[in-house]
């Protein structure tokens, strides 16, 4: 591997830290007792409680200034200034640690351990006096640095996409704010697991690797498990393992499940994701419509203690109740046609004339789906509910009550983007087997999204599923839409990305 000269010269500095007899990466533990925002916020009220603190972190910014020298440290809570004296942390003879190591060798980038007393400087910046320094980690590599001049302003900021999500690491370093994203997803799922919880629901795991991909119409990752010698697939979905344990004869299951689709990617859309799928007995969709309402109204008020949300240029209001439109409305309202009773060749006729691009393979579901997102979605920025959908794009949910022709099942759109799915369930085994092989004809006819016949569910619910109703929550777009974040592969740690030659 060819370094670069920024590189070599750390190298070198790290065999002269070690010819001073100062191990670079020490095994030893070092006890951290406090953290840059404790200190920053309660130093003022609480003086006396920082006198004799152990702190550890990032070096940022480093000053030298003769026999002193002033540097800030990052650590996991933000920045703090500390400041280093040499006979402070050299109080005998022997002054290598500051005039060698701490003056010479060390960079932006090396990890620190100090101890000493917060104090507030002639300027008025809260710092730290250290009266004990510890190397903890020599960094080999230089960090691109971001300055922030005295108004507070950033220059030289690392914005490339490419750098940011390949090397989420330095991303986090250089960009700390990009944290507070991560820390608000893990208030968004804890959110939930308590909304849940509180309801006496449990949470349960199912199976990643599966037999047949099913319960969602998407194509799926493919792998071979040698000892059994038969492939298996990375789930699409955990609907239908879920749907198995109300069989089993469990109230209400919940997972918060990896689900992986070998398909397209884009702003809103990885190959590996995050779903919440919950799933009910005795419940209907009109049901589950209140319960996401009152779940996603609970998850604003917990991030910012109030029902409104930015989102780019719009102000989202997840005050309950929300708005409720039928599918077919959706379309003759904003396409300008009424599909409701179109024959499928009438829709690709639509399709062609609107100048929305449709497959060969596509049945009559799918045609309609295209519609409505090419003419309709993009319209609904307020939570929408998009319910009573054709048969034919939803094998897996029970037929409408009143409306022949459809089935319950709700979308939420948010945004102009779909948030989550959610039926009344199809418990009745006879129209589940029939709906799947209606599936099994449009792969017939090229669509590799179809669904594959499951014998051991509908095996499973000849035994009988009471009525049930599920939903499955995108939680990467929630996260988006919670946090004003424009793209999935912010909200990621680790987006997928083409492997780097090295």
């Amino acid at each position: 591997m060819e370094l670069s000269e920024q590189e070599q010269i750390r190298r070198n500095k790290l065999d002269e830290i070690r010819k001073l007899g100062v191990e670079p990466y020490p095994a030893e533990l070092f006890e951290v007792n406090a953290n840059s925002a404790d200190i920053l916020e309660n130093y003022e009220r609480d003086k006396l409680n920082y006198k004799n603190i152990s702190i550890a972190g990032r070096i940022m910014v480093l000053r030298q200034m003769g026999n002193a020298a002033f540097a800030e440290i990052q650590d996991a809570r933000g920045r703090i200034q500390i400041y280093v004296k040499r006979d402070e942390i050299c109080p005998g003879e022997d002054k290598t640690m500051f005039n060698s190591v701490f003056k010479k060798l060390l960079d932006i980038g090396d990890i620190v351990g100090v101890k000493g007393y917060v104090f507030t400087t002639n300027t008025g910046t809260i710092s730290i006096h250290v009266t004990s320094f510890t190397l903890l980690t020599k960094s080999l590599k230089p960090l691109p640095v971001v300055k922030v001049d005295s108004e507070g302003k950033a220059h030289d900021e690392v914005t490339d996409p490419e750098l940011r999500y390949r090397q989420r690491y330095v991303d986090l370093i250089i960009n700390p704010e990009v944290r507070n994203v991560f820390v608000q997803r893990t208030v968004i799922i804890n959110s939930m697991r308590t909304f849940l919880n509180e309801r006496g629901y449990l949470e349960v795991e199912t199976p990643i690797l599966q037999s047949i991909p099913g319960g969602a119409a998407a194509r799926p990752f493919v792998t071979h498990h040698n000892a059994l010698d038969i492939p298996l697939y990375l789930r699409i979905a955990n609907e239908l393992y879920l749907k198995r344990l109300i069989v089993g004869g469990f109230d209400a299951v919940y997972e918060f499940a990896k689900d992986f689709r070998n398909e397209g990617m884009d702003r809103t859309h990885n190959p590996e994701f995050t779903q919440m799928e919950l799933y009910v007995a005795y419940k209907d969709y009109e049901w589950m419509m209140g319960l996401v309402e009152e779940m996603l109204e609970k998850i604003a008020m917990d991030l910012y203690s109030t029902t409104k949300v930015a989102a780019g240029e719009n102000t989202l209001d997840f005050h309950r109740p929300f708005k409720r439109v039928r599918l077919f409305d959706a379309i003759k309202e904003h396409a300008g046609v009424d599909v409701s009773n179109m024959t499928e060749e009438e829709l690709r006729k639509v399709c062609q004339e609107q100048k929305i691009d449709v497959a060969p393979s596509m049945g009559k579901g799918k045609l309609i789906d295209e519609i409505f997102s090419a003419k309709a979605q993009h319209h609904y920025i307020q939570p929408t509910f998009i319910m009573d959908y054709p048969v034919e794009m939803s094998p897996l949910c029970k037929k409408h009550r009143s409306i022949p022709g459809l089935v319950e099942r709700f979308e939420l759109f948010i945004n102009g983007k779909e948030l989550c799915n959610a039926y009344s369930e199809l418990n009745d085994p006879i129209d589940q087997r029939a709906r799947f092989e209606d599936q099994m004809k449009l792969a017939e006819r090229g669509d590799d999204e179809a669904m594959t016949i499951d014998n051991d569910f509908l095996r499973a619910i000849e035994y009988g599923m009471p009525p049930t109703s599920g939903v499955g929550i995108g939680i990467d777009r929630l996260t988006m839409l919670m946090t004003n974040s424009a793209s999935i592969q912010d909200v990621l740690f680790f987006p997928q990305m083409r492997p780097e030659k090295f």
